[in-house]
């Protein structure tokens, strides 16, 4: 008997969930929610490995080692509980299977090769602007900072502005 996956939850309740999350990190942490940094942590690691004079002596990664390990920082765990977290989510709701979400004409390994190229592509951003989305957008605009506001609004005018181009790609 197959089971049926559970419905999704209410955007709105999750929505206000996840503000309860960030307040909850303002008063216990004393700082807002962020992914980037965490994946910017691990790679130090993966790079002290290979070359620790380079990495430790390196301006942008050094001061992390000074203080220890880099992975020990509230966001490398943060990041940790978010995957297990949305892991054990989809678990419970039925929702894991196998599989590459694509548009009709786009073959797996393009589907591939276009998230890893736009993964990297983010990624880099992100260090560039010291922080990502979620901390620019959700504890920048939580603190009704300009420059956050600016951002989210530029983010989702660039996205429905692209979607026009990408559109034919997710139609059956």
């Amino acid at each position: 008997m197959e089971r049926r996956a559970a419905p999704y939850w209410n955007p709105y309740l999750a929505g206000a969930g996840l503000g309860l999350v960030l307040v909850f990190a303002y008063v216990v942490l004393g700082t807002g929610l962020g992914a980037s940094g965490a994946v910017a942590r691990t790679a130090a690691v993966l790079a002290d490995r290979v070359a620790p004079a380079a990495t430790e002596q390196n301006a942008y990664f050094g001061p992390w080692f000074a203080e220890g390990s880099p992975l020990a920082h509230y966001l490398v765990f943060m990041a940790l509980g978010v995957f297990l977290g949305g892991f054990g989510s989809a678990l419970a709701a039925g929702r894991i299977a196998p599989g590459i979400e694509r548009g009709v004409g786009t073959s797996p390994m393009l589907r591939l090769a276009l998230a890893l190229g736009g993964g990297v592509l983010a990624g880099f951003a992100s260090r560039l602007a010291q922080g990502c989305t979620s901390g620019q957008a959700l504890s920048g605009g939580a603190l009704l900072l300009s420059g956050s506001w600016a951002f989210m609004f530029a983010v989702f005018a660039g996205g429905f502005g692209a979607a026009w181009f990408v559109r034919k790609e997710w139609q059956a």
